[in-house]
Formats: C-alpha cells, sequence, structure tokens
C-alpha cells in the first residue's frame, strides 16, 4: 500500500497559474518579470561582495544586511524558474516532489528574512542602547552564531511541510492558483483532512513572522524611548538615520505581507488576478527594493560598490 503510494506520488504532476486574465501579454510581462529578477540578483550579489570585498564593512550592521541580501538572492533564485518557465514556454506542469522542494525553499528563505530583519533590530538597538560595548557584544563570532542560528530555526520548522503534505492522497485536479509552489496552496489539494498541516502552517507563521514582527517592534519602541533621552536634537537625529534603512526594509517587507493576509481573508471573492499580484508583490518587491534602499541610504555600502567596480577596471 505504501509503495503504491510512493509510486502515485511520484507520478503526480502539478499545474501552475499565470497570471489571470494577462496570458495574452506574457511576451511583455516576461520582460518586466526578468528585469525584476535581474534586478534583484544583481542587486543583492553587489551587496554582498563589497561587504566580502572590504574590511571597512566587517561590522555587524553590514555582516547583517549580506545576511538579508543571501536570503533574498535565495527567495528570487527560488521562484525564478516556473515563473520563468511560465512566460516564456507556457510550462505550467511541475512534477510534485519538485513543488515540495519549490514550497521548502521559497518559506525558508521567507523564514530566514524575517529572522535577519529581527537581528538587524537587535544590532541597531545595541548600537544606540549602549554604543561604548557595540562592538564587544557584537562580535564577529556571535553574529555568525546568530546568523546559523537564524538559519537552523528556519529549515527545522519548514521541512516538516513537504514530509507532511506527501503523507496524503491527491485528487485527480491539481491546480495552484501562483505561478510558483506555496504551502497555503499546496493544502487544498489532497483528498483527506489538512487540518493537522493547517495548524500546523498558522503555528509556524505565529512563530516566525508573528513572533519576530512583535520582536522587532519591541526593538524600537526601545530605541524611541533611548533617543528621546538624548539631550542634543543633533544627538537624536543622528541616532534614527542610522535606523531609517532598516525601517524601511521592514515596512517593504511586512506590510505586502499584512496586505496579502487581509486579502485572503477580507477579500475573498476577489478577481484571482488581485490576488495573484498581492502574492507577487509580496514576494518580489523586498528582494529588488532593499538593495536600491541601502545603496542610497548607506554610503559606506555606496563606496564599497564603488570600490569594486573600481578595482574591476583596474584589473582590465
Amino acid at each position: 500500500m505504501g509503495a503504491e503510494k510512493n509510486e502515485s506520488l511520484d507520478l503526480l504532476s502539478v499545474f501552475l497559474t499565470g497570471i489571470p486574465g494577462l496570458e495574452a501579454q506574457h511576451g511583455w510581462l516576461s520582460i518586466l518579470f526578468f528585469t525584476t529578477y535581474t534586478v534583484a540578483i544583481v542587486g543583492n550579489s553587489l551587496i554582498m561582495a563589497a561587504v566580502q570585498a572590504d574590511p571597512a564593512l566587517h561590522e555587524s550592521m553590514y555582516l547583517f544586511l549580506s545576511m538579508l541580501s543571501v536570503t533574498e538572492v535565495g527567495v528570487s533564485v527560488s521562484k525564478l524558474p516556473t515563473v520563468m518557465g511560465i512566460l516564456w514556454f507556457d510550462a505550467r506542469q511541475i512534477d510534485f516532489d519538485g513543488c515540495l522542494s519549490q514550497m521548502f525553499f521559497i518559506h525558508t528563505f521567507s523564514c530566514m528574512e524575517s529572522g535577519v530583519l529581527l537581528a538587524m533590530s537587535y544590532d541597531r538597538f545595541v548600537a544606540i542602547y549602549n554604543p561604548l560595548r557595540y562592538i564587544a557584544i557584537l562580535t564577529p563570532p556571535r553574529i555568525i552564531s546568530m546568523g546559523l542560528g537564524i538559519s537552523l530555526k528556519s529549515v527545522t520548522l519548514m521541512a516538516p511541510l513537504p514530509i507532511l503534505l506527501r503523507q496524503l492522497p491527491y485528487c485527480h485536479i491539481n491546480v495552484l492558483s501562483h505561478s510558483y509552489c506555496l504551502h497555503s496552496d499546496l493544502i487544498q489539494l489532497p483528498c483527506a483532512d489538512t487540518k493537522l498541516n493547517s495548524i500546523l502552517g498558522l503555528a509556524i507563521v505565529l512563530a516566525t513572522f508573528g513572533l519576530d514582527s512583535l520582536l522587532i517592534m519591541v526593538s524600537y519602541i526601545l530605541i524611541l524611548h533611548t533617543v528621546l533621552g538624548i539631550a542634543s536634537r543633533e544627538g537624536r537625529q543622528k541616532a534614527l538615520n542610522t535606523c531609517v534603512s532598516h525601517i524601511y526594509a521592514v515596512l517593504v517587507y511586512y506590510v505586502p505581507m499584512i496586505g496579502v493576509s487581509v486579502m485572503h481573508r477580507a477579500a475573498k471573492h476577489a478577481s484571482p488576478l488581485v490576488h495573484t499580484l498581492m502574492s507577487s508583490i509580496y514576494l518580489f518587491v523586498p528582494p529588488v527594493l532593499n538593495p536600491i534602499i541601502y545603496s542610497i541610504k548607506t554610503k559606506p555600502i555606496q563606496q564599497g560598490i564603488a570600490t569594486l567596480f573600481s578595482c574591476k577596471r583596474q584589473l582590465l
């Protein structure tokens, strides 16, 4: 019985959906999405390379930023094959295990991104609350340990999702509502009770994104309390300016996520196009905007990227 079930799952295919109502525009949309992917992957790769190459950027703030770039490249690369496959070749079919793998990597990197944003808020809090001990508290070994902890937590929490989904029987119609595989979509497919999967999914969301966002809010309440205690106006402004890029990154990440959540609950009968666009904004916008935000608002990153290109010119 178990062998037959595994064999049927091996033969099972899932069909992805493009952008409803805009199938005739896939040629133009492919240019837009490919440009978006290119900006996201190149922009984040430049930040990683700049941080690695410039010893002046080997500080906690920039090391965490490099981790954020890793997660955003991971999210982008995880979605790239199926999204561009649909837009370029109308390749909507994906085998079940491939779909589970894509789901795992998208959710794992998204969870890691949330964890890194929390670590960055802690970094800003320490820098403002206790600047004299900032370097002593956030040492390179401790930063590496935090990064490994975030990665391990994300992998551990997301690993049960594909395992549990693989244990369920599936119907003949396996069509997803996006051009990539998400857990919220996949739990609609089985011909069995998915209450356990739904409860586990909700628990993971609350334990990661919910808890992370709450702790980020607490960090900024403490930061604001500390800043208000600074005597000079110039000092207060300088302290807050160090948080601007991170605040933008948090808003870019969490606002679309909240929008998607509200749409799924308050606008269930809205056009499929609206749901698809909202989900795309949530997954596509942060990897594109964050390297732009940090490149514009953070001078050391600008200088690090400029140094990269000047070194390449000298080599040529």
